[in-house]
């Protein structure tokens, strides 16, 4: 890999970054070439994202300078990052909702006709053509509101690709894909690197740099710590620099389901929002036991996030579903009746749904409960605190003030507060959607833990993941989704990848031994 001593296409010098109460960057040194790809990795806080908001134009260094082909460079926005080649693909996606999806790929930069007037014809065709490389089975003229997050993350890259980049930097690309979607989006990126163009690829996801990172560079409370050729470094090493410390993988404390039955669904179903005819979730019926951990299996538009959200009361009436929380029947009409009935939901987006990101870790955990910390009819945050922060410490939350926005805190951190949040209610169900997406894999052992101890306390949990690996380590037991459908369950000691992942697959299902 190439030194900011022998520049390439993209470089930082000595590059320093300090917000208020923390050195998010601290003279770092890092250049991308042409035709390769370097893995950035590191633990959420680790400096990372900073270091791309730099490379991208959204942020200035206190300290440093950025480089391109060797001189200097001062970008006054990502406009000015783009008009050099550089595009980045950050975690929160850039999109707009009301747009559709050829109106967002062309975004600012609309083909005209011989008039001066938007040539809608010819950005649906070159659109499409994007969307048919990336795998992605929408029209064009769909509005971007109607698509899952996975879904929008693919149109975010088909809109990187219709720039023609020299540099394209990646922030946890593959993190709401399925595994045909990532497996196009990988092999995309190898032809983008055959074609010249120099990547930063920031993952959580080894398994994803075989046969695709050149070099790998790894990051630690802001420093750059190591910077090696990716066939020169081992697994266990990466982890160990990541970290600062060797650590154990994670192992499955020992099955706690007390049989009792905490929750039974029977034929629960959710109109498609846009097909009509059609069904998001289509007659699923499950049931979860106290201390146990029922893991929902699916690739993407599987109806993993819209069954929860059934359960949830989100769809009110336009859902169907016989609702028994142990042993009383319930009527789900809104997320108001759920909480009484004893449900919580943790949702996929945490940022969006799950979390007011100006608010600090305390006002966060008691947003579920705020009758329980009010007196006449006043919201007292003594109360609030005495409240919610065992709960915040029983989840090992990590902030220099409770008080702190949870706008500052890492992605593992923002999830604890979400699960704060949700015992504040203490509830008879836990729904976990997606809990560690975008998570390093420190905070995702310790996330892992948390919800094998809550299981342990007799607590129901239901976790939704698109990550087989999640699966197959936490769950006591998984059933499997396909196109909003129950089409497989399986105990812990039946699954295995192969079973799970041929039963998720549309179409003929053999299932293997």
């Amino acid at each position: 890999m190439s030194t900011a001593a022998n520049p390439g296409v993209l470089c930082v010098r000595a590059v320093s970054k300090i917000f208020p109460g923390v050195r998010a960057l601290d003279n770092v040194s890092l250049c991308l070439e042409p035709g390769r790809l370097v893995a950035l990795l590191g633990e959420n806080g680790a400096g990372k994202s900073t270091l791309m908001s730099i490379l991208a134009g959204v942020t200035m260094p206190d300290e440093g300078e950025v480089l391109v082909e060797g001189r200097p460079v001062r970008f006054a926005g990502t406009r000015d990052a783009r008009a050099h080649g550089i595009v980045a693909i950050f975690q929160e996606l850039s999109l707009t909702p009301n747009l559709t999806v050829a109106e967002n790929v062309f975004l600012g930069r609309e083909p005209r006709n011989v008039l001066g007037f938007i040539d809608y014809e010819a950005m649906s065709r070159a659109s499409g053509a994007l969307l048919e490389r990336l795998n992605l089975d929408v029209a064009p003229e769909t509005p971007l509101a109607a698509l899952r997050v996975g879904q929008q993350q693919l149109v975010e890259i088909a809109r990187a690709l219709s720039v023609n980049a020299r540099v394209l930097i990646l922030d946890e690309p593959t993190s709401a894909l399925a595994r045909h979607e990532i497996a196009s989006l990988l092999k995309i990126l190898a032809e983008l690197k055959q074609a010249g163009v120099a990547i930063l690829y920031i993952t959580h996801k080894f398994e994803e740099l075989v046969g695709l990172a050149d070099d790998v560079a790894i990051m630690r409370d802001g420093r750059l710590v190591a910077a090696r050729p990716y066939a020169e470094i081992a697994h266990a090493e990466i982890v160990r620099l990541m970290v600062g410390r060797e650590m154990s993988p994670f192992t499955v404390a020992t099955r706690t389901s007390t049989g009792e039955e905490a929750l039974r669904v029977e034929s629960a179903s959710l109109p498609h929002p846009t097909r009509r005819g059609d069904y998001a979730v289509r007659d699923v019926t499950l049931h979860v036991c106290r201390g146990e951990v029922l893991g929902l299996f699916g690739l993407i538009g599987a109806g993993r996030t819209e069954l929860l959200e059934t359960l949830f009361g989100v769809h009110g009436s336009r859902a169907e579903a016989r609702v028994v929380v142990a042993d009383h029947e319930v009527r789900l009409r809104s997320p108001e009746d759920a909480i009484a009935a004893g449900l919580a939901l943790a949702p996929e987006d945490r940022k969006h749904d799950g979390l007011v990101l100006g608010l600090g870790a305390r006002e966060n955990a008691g947003l579920a409960c705020t009758r329980a910390h009010t007196r006449w009819g006043l919201l007292t945050p003594a109360r609030e605190g005495a409240h919610v922060r065992p709960l915040l410490e029983r989840v090992r939350l990590k902030a220099r003030s409770l008080d702190e926005p949870v706008l500052n805190l890492s992605g593992g951190n923002q999830q604890k507060v979400v699960l704060a949040k949700w015992l504040a209610t203490h509830p008879r169900v836990l729904m976990l959607d997606e809990p560690t997406r975008g998570i390093d894999v420190n905070a995702k052992n310790e996330i892992y833990a948390h919800i094998r101890e809550l299981a342990a306390g007799g607590l129901a949990v239901i976790i939704a993941s698109s990550e087989l690996p999640e699966i197959l380590a936490i769950a006591d037991r998984i059933i499997v989704l396909c196109q909003g459908r129950k089409v497989a369950e399986f105990a812990h000691h039946e699954a295995t990848a192969e079973r799970v992942m041929q039963a998720a697959l549309p179409g003929p299902r053999s299932v293997p031994p």
